[in-house]
């Protein structure tokens, strides 16, 4: 596999980092669903700083994904109508837009409550803003509606992608996940 992209295939390294943030934020959204209900307590604030370590670890991801991805080609897309070649195109700027914004706002809401944040009990990270309980709220509310609109974003990201591999019969799929061969192409009737 090559580490950068080619005009058919994603490198080595985005797939990496693809795959990886899809892990992480699959496990963000199971975590942060299970926490809340617990009962206040020692393994309550361990999952939360569990939490807001990996979404720091997913903001740097973010970063680094972004960096990546405008150093990179991309592979070319398909033949499909322009409408969804904007739809792709709007879907993913959405998605970049998300992988900010939720860790930011997490970051924020921690801030504005006057907590302390580490990562991974490694390294203190400096407050956002100070406390402030009317931008907690504010900031509580942009982080769990985020997370709403991105499992709506990534639900239409992946049915495309479905629809790419299954109906369309194109390697869209293929191009960004190891070892799944491009579907055989229909031939015409």
């Amino acid at each position: 596999m090559e580490i950068r992209s080619t005009a058919e295939n994603w490198g080595g390294v985005s797939r990496l980092l693809h795959w990886a943030m899809a892990l992480v934020i699959a496990g963000q959204v199971a975590l942060g669903w299970y926490m809340t209900d617990l009962p206040r307590g020692l393994p309550k604030l361990r999952l939360y700083a569990l939490h807001k370590s990996c979404g720091l670890t997913l903001l740097a991801l973010a970063v680094l994904r972004l960096l990546w991805r405008l150093s990179e080609r991309r592979p070319a897309l398909p033949a499909m109508p322009a409408w969804q070649a904007r739809s792709a195109t709007l879907a993913h700027v959405a998605l970049y837009a998300l992988l900010f914004a939720i860790p930011l706002s997490g970051w924020l809401f921690n801030s504005a409550a006057g907590f302390p944040l580490q990562w991974f009990e490694l390294v203190n990270v400096p407050a956002l803003a100070g406390a402030n309980t009317g931008l907690k709220e504010t900031a509580k509310e942009l982080h769990e509606g985020g997370v709403t609109v991105l499992l709506v974003v990534l639900a239409l990201h992946a049915g495309a992608a479905l629809k790419h591999h299954f109906l369309d019969r194109d390697r869209t799929l293929a191009s960004m996940t190891p070892g799944l061969r491009a579907p055989v192409p229909r031939q015409p009737k």
